[in-house]
């Protein structure tokens, strides 16, 4: 006969594993809550469109000292590196011979100058005489010529006195322009010619400067037609407004000119070199230095600027942004970006007004997934973490152990 309490005891195991397995059942967890991300909506704004031109500055003239007469360097009248202006005496030549010549050519003009008078009272003489024939009419004829040459001589005594006071007054080298002059390669006593080939100084006027760009020829035609059509700021006829952003990244406080006067294009590269003119009362724009000019092209009423945190690529290198719905679901949208504006993009397709970006929580957020959106700023910086506070009020904090 079979033990009652042993065919009881199995059953008691199964009543107790399905009683187990109810209550694991009602104690299940409840389904997570939606992830919480900060949306952005997509409203119009106004930009400025800005082409950035890499570029060098050049002065706006440049003149270079030479002597225009042979001799000695008497003496050096300026200090390298001040400012002169036109006509200003640099260089002092050895004027000795120069004068010499001038006075003998001043000397020369008052003998032909006596020989004229003479001349003239011979003929005025002789005139009466032929006509009563107490002269040959050739002696006559002779005193006539003698004063017409004496004109002709006292002529050329007036040219060599000019060409002698040219001469003299070269002796004074003269700045040929305003400006800001270099160092001299020419000490006192060196000796020099005229019209050689090694200069005496440069004379380079920095007020205004030029500031000389290269631009695609495409880019060029594109920006003639955008000045035609009235796109461009401008501030004269055929001229935009240029900003100047120096080497060392800051900007320079005067805005400039665009001038389109340069056009020939350079068939090795493919571009064109444009020239922008700059006020330059101060100096701080030198010759030579690496600039970028950034071209104020237009601007935009209806631009649609997205933070780049907000933008990623799919595998195909496409940009892409997550929008929320209205059902407040997570849809990936493939967009076009075009320029950068600090950290935002500019996005040219693919999103339209009232569109919300996930722009915080990015990893929370999942193509399809229902998610709880809140509306953030992003060009409003996040808010400083609060300091910890006892759990209890008026309870003091826990000392750090």
């Amino acid at each position: 006969m079979a033990n009652p309490l042993r065919l009881a005891l199995p059953l008691l195991f199964a009543a107790g594993s399905i009683l187990s397995g109810c209550d694991e059942k009602k104690a299940a967890p409840p389904p997570p809550p939606p992830a919480e991300v900060g949306v952005m909506t997509v409203k119009p704004q106004s930009v400025n469109l800005t082409t950035e031109l890499p570029g060098r500055t050049s002065a706006f003239l440049t003149a270079d000292v030479r002597p225009q007469v042979n001799g000695l360097i008497y003496k050096r009248i300026f200090t390298e590196g001040a400012d002169v202006k036109e006509g200003q005496q640099l260089y002092q030549i050895d004027p000795s011979t120069y004068q010499a010549t001038y006075d003998s050519a001043v000397a020369t003009l008052a003998h032909n100058q006596a020989a004229l008078a003479t001349a003239r009272a011979k003929a005025a003489r002789f005139k009466p005489l032929a006509a009563a024939q107490a002269v040959s009419r050739q002696d006559a004829d002779d005193a006539t010529a003698a004063a017409a040459e004496a004109v002709a001589d006292i002529a050329t005594a007036k040219a060599a006195i000019e060409q002698a006071r040219i001469n003299l007054a070269y002796t004074k080298v003269q700045a040929p322009i305003s400006g800001r002059i270099g160092r001299s390669t020419v000490t006192p006593g060196a000796l020099v010619t005229a019209n050689q080939t090694q200069v005496l100084a440069t004379v380079t006027q920095l007020d205004p400067i030029y500031v000389d760009v290269t631009q695609p020829s495409t880019t060029l035609l594109r920006l003639r037609q955008e000045m035609a059509a009235g796109k461009l700021q401008t501030s004269g006829p055929n001229q935009a407004q240029v900003n100047l952003v120096l080497d060392d990244g800051t900007k320079y406080a005067t805005p400039g000119t665009l001038q389109f006067s340069e056009v020939n294009v350079d068939q090795t590269t493919g571009t064109v070199l444009l020239r922008a003119i700059f006020p330059n009362p101060d100096r701080l724009l030198l010759p030579g230095l690496y600039v970028r000019a950034e071209l104020q092209e237009g601007k935009d009423d209806n631009a649609f600027l997205v933070p780049q945190v907000g933008v990623s690529h799919n595998s195909h290198g496409d940009p892409t942004v997550l929008l929320v719905g209205k059902d407040n679901k997570v849809s990936l949208k493939i967009v076009q970006t075009g320029r950068a504006f600090g950290d935002k993009w500019m996005v040219t397709s693919g999103l339209s007004a009232g569109d919300r970006v996930v722009v915080d929580g990015l990893q929370k957020a999942r193509p399809g997934a229902t998610v709880k959106p809140t509306e953030v700023d992003p060009d409003k910086p996040a808010a400083p973490d609060k300091p910890g506070v006892p759990d209890k009020p008026g309870a003091p904090a826990e000392p750090v152990k």
